[in-house]
């Protein structure tokens, strides 16, 4: 249950939107046909990303930023402090790209399904995802690079690790 709000709220940017996503899919998935209890989960989770996408809207050409809370942790999601970091980053994010990634890399759906849920192409979808994978690995990178004094302070000529692009959670 908490990994479901927690999708409700990366998807809502919003703690009362989140509450109102989580449980408008709880009820469909009671009001729904039976589902076999192996696939409950995976069921109450594309409905949780349905009502997101219906309540938000998230469209390629508009870029709306949400209101996301100063500090991730006082919402009560992360157990770490990178937990809290990668949410708050994330929350950063555009609605679209926001959707995207949340979608295609964390809850790991293909780009068709992702097109087809959000009215957009695959390619857009594609775009948009390596979009949000660098917006979220820039201040890594940037932190990498700012204790490290290769003499440059601007970060595409200096010399950096390797960027890890998928988030750890």
């Amino acid at each position: 249950m908490n990994s479901m709000h927690l999708l409700s709220f990366l998807l809502t940017a919003d703690l009362a939107k989140a509450d109102e996503c989580f449980v408008s899919g709880l009820e469909d998935c009671v009001e729904g046909t039976y589902v076999f209890r192996d696939w409950a989960q995976s069921w109450a989770r594309r409905t949780i990303i349905r009502n997101a996408i219906r309540m938000l809207a998230p469209r390629k050409n508009h870029s709306t930023v949400a209101d996301a809370p100063s500090d991730a942790g006082t919402c009560g999601f992360g157990r770490t402090q990178d937990t809290d970091y990668a949410i708050a980053r994330i929350l950063q994010l555009e609605h679209f790209e926001r959707f995207v990634f949340v979608m295609s890399v964390l809850e790991r759906y293909s780009d068709q399904d992702c097109s087809v849920l959000l009215g957009c192409s695959r390619q857009d979808v594609g775009e948009t995802r390596m979009r949000a994978l660098l917006r979220l690995a820039e201040p890594d990178r940037l932190r990498a690079v700012a204790p490290s004094g290769y003499g440059s302070s601007d970060p595409e000529e200096a010399e950096t690790p390797e960027v890890q692009l998928e988030p750890q959670f």
